[in-house]
This record gives C-alpha cells, sequence and structure tokens, in this order.
C-alpha cells in the first residue's frame, strides 16, 4: 500500500504542474462563476432559488468540462512513461503492474476532484454570497453534484488509462483520448436525437432509448443530476429519457461506477502484457 500512496503523490505533483490540466480546471471555475452571476435571471420562470438554476447550468457544464480534464490528466499514464523511458525503472520496483495503475488512479483522482470542489466550491460560496436567501436545501444539490462530478471524471480517468496502455506514443494517445471525448459527449447525444428525430413514436424512442441513454455515463450523470433537482424547467429531451429508464434515474450513477470498474480491469490486463 505505501508504493501506491507513493506513486499517486507522484501523480498528484505532476499534474498540478499540467498547463492544460491548470487551464482547463480555470475554465471550470471561470464558467461556474459565470454562471452564477447571471444565474439569478431565469428564477422568476422557473420558481426555484438561483443556487438550484446555477446547479442545473453546471450539470450540463460538467459533461464537457470533467471527461476533458480526466482525459487530460490521463492519456499519458502509460504511453507517456513509455516514450520517456521511465516506464521500465517503474516497473524494475517490487511494485506490481495492478498497484502501479492504482496509484496513478487515486492520484489523477485527487488532481480532478482537487480542481472541482474549488471551482463548484466558489461558484456556490459567490451564490450564497450574491443571494442570502438561498436555501440550505440547495447546497445538497451542489455538494451531489460534486460528489457525482467526481465520480464522472473518475470514469474517464478510467478510459483514458485503456487508451494510455493499448499505445506506445503520447501523440497517439492524446488522439485516442480526444476521440473518445468527442465520442462520448458530443457525437453520441447527436446521434440519440437523430434517432429520436427519426422515430418520434416508434420502437427506438420508446424502448431502446432510455438503455442507450444509460449505457453513456455522462448522459446517465446528466439524468441523475437533472431529476435529482426536480425542476421541470431545465428538462431536455435527453433528460426525460430518464423516465422509462430500466432503473429509477436516481441508480443511474451506476453506469459510470460500473464504467470505472470494467476500464480499470482491461487497462490492467493490457498494462501486465505491456513490454516497455
Amino acid at each position: 500500500m505505501h508504493s501506491v500512496i507513493t506513486i499517486a503523490q507522484n501523480e498528484i505533483r505532476i499534474g498540478i504542474r499540467n498547463r492544460w490540466v491548470v487551464l482547463a480546471s480555470v475554465i471550470l471555475l471561470v464558467f461556474a462563476l459565470v454562471l452564477v452571476l447571471l444565474g439569478s435571471a431565469p428564477t422568476g420562470a422557473t420558481k426555484t432559488d438561483s443556487l438550484t438554476v446555477v446547479v442545473a447550468s453546471l450539470s450540463t457544464l460538467t459533461v464537457y468540462l470533467v471527461p476533458l480534464i480526466a482525459l487530460l490528466l490521463s492519456f499519458d499514464a502509460i504511453a507517456g512513461e513509455i516514450d520517456k523511458g521511465t516506464l521500465q525503472l517503474t516497473f524494475a520496483t517490487p511494485v506490481s503492474r495492478a498497484d502501479v495503475l492504482l496509484g496513478k488512479f487515486l492520484g489523477h483522482l485527487f488532481v480532478l476532484s482537487l480542481a472541482v470542489i474549488i471551482g463548484y466550491g466558489a461558484a456556490g460560496g459567490v451564490s450564497f454570497f450574491f443571494n442570502p436567501e438561498t436555501p440550505w436545501s440547495s447546497l445538497v444539490d451542489l455538494t451531489r453534484l460534486i460528489g457525482t462530478s467526481i465520480i464522472l471524471g473518475g470514469t474517464f480517468i478510467a478510459i483514458g488509462y485503456v487508451a494510455s496502455t493499448s499505445v506506445r506514443q503520447t501523440g497517439t494517445a492524446a488522439a485516442v483520448a480526444i476521440s473518445i471525448w468527442l465520442f462520448t459527449v458530443v457525437l453520441y447525444d447527436l446521434a440519440l436525437l437523430g434517432g429520436l428525430l427519426i422515430s418520434v413514436d416508434g420502437y427506438f424512442a420508446k424502448v431502446l432509448f432510455p438503455y442507450f441513454l444509460l449505457l453513456n455515463p455522462a448522459d446517465a450523470f446528466r439524468v441523475f443530476n437533472m431529476s435529482a433537482i426536480e425542476t421541470s424547467g431545465f428538462s431536455t429531451a435527453l433528460d426525460s429519457g430518464g423516465q422509462q429508464m430500466p432503473l429509477a434515474p436516481k441508480f443511474a450513477m451506476l453506469s459510470p461506477l460500473i464504467w470505472t470498474g470494467v476500464a480499470l480491469v482491461i487497462s490492467t490486463v493490457i498494462l501486465k502484457r505491456v513490454q516497455p
């Protein structure tokens, strides 16, 4: 366990110095604060407090930025070390390859958690400062958003390891990671919306759509948070699919948790076959 902690600490130091991760984290903070400052505008229409409005908006923002930060952290976890020639030194130490991956995962998850907590925590603090009448129940919504955002980020960190262990060049790993992000948060939803337009009342819309929605961890995250907020003014075609899901929306976060476990197992199996 000591070796796992040591690897995690090293990854934390590297992650904090990663300029792309820092830039993405700053963007996350800026967007969160902008949403807070603008969040009071629609409250009259939705009959809810500004922080709840902000949390609903941040749920959508999270789907785009948190997976990106996670993939920026993890895409070169193994491929980068192969490029630099340090992986052989790591494997020469008395530590299993599963422990190496676990240490990296814990370190990267800590860095991502720090970015999310700072960004969304600052947004919540500013919201309470400008709107002292905000009910404390909204803080529960914000806390839930932070926790589920970290879980979603952990999922994409693990998926990034699959990309990183599957190739031997950092550039290739980066291209694969960006392709994963583009498919899961942009193209996948466009395909689902296209399917809904083609089959408004057909088999896809009534039967397949909820399953496909649950299959994508990013969409499962959004379904969970939007259903938990319970504000009808923020429902979309993708969110409303959660009403017919095979599982209740409160269980939607099982999807990213399962994806995390599967991705970690796959990347560990691949890593055991890697010859640095």
